[in-house]
């Protein structure tokens, strides 16, 4: 008779271990991909909340300038009823209001008042037509009152005459 030694215990034991380890790495891998993922959308949220406080900042400035919309209004009025009169106060007002409109343009306010260029509805209201030539181009020919864009968003369309 021979005899047989079974070592059925030792590889038992053996793929036991391996297919625990296995089981353990592919755990350490799914922990691994799910970190990575929760790292991932947290990167993006910490952007979009970055962005959505820019963007509610850049709003709040968009309303306090448009509040001030009137204020630029006067000041534009005043140095058209002022602008052949040459004295102190005059250059005062001229100073201030060009003061007011440089410092609110450093900021991102953009002031509409070009006359002869392509009339285009997204930053014009056209309130008057002028018949024009026969190229059928449409041109603003007077501006009656300035439209301002606030970085790069129209706050007011520019009220103008339309030649064409």
């Amino acid at each position: 008779m021979t005899d047989e030694i079974t070592n059925d215990e030792p590889i038992d034991e053996t793929a036991e271990l391996v297919d625990e380890r296995t089981d353990a790495e592919r755990e350490r891998d799914d922990f691994r991909d799910a970190l990575q993922r929760l790292q991932a959308d947290f990167e993006n949220y910490r952007k979009r909340v970055v962005r959505d406080a820019d963007d509610a900042a850049i709003r709040a400035a968009g309303s306090l300038i448009t509040t001030m919309l009137p204020v630029l209004d006067a000041f534009d009025l005043a140095d058209a009823h002022f602008k052949d009169v040459e004295n102190d106060s005059s250059a005062a007002l001229r100073q201030t209001r060009s003061l007011l409109i440089d410092t609110l343009a450093k900021q991102g306010l953009e002031r509409l008042d070009a006359v002869g260029v392509g009339f285009d509805p997204q930053v014009h209201e056209a309130v008057a037509h002028e018949p024009g030539d026969e190229s059928g181009d449409q041109v603003v020919s007077q501006v009656l009152r300035a439209g301002y864009l606030w970085k790069g968003a129209v706050l007011r369309p520019a009220m103008v005459t339309v030649r064409g």
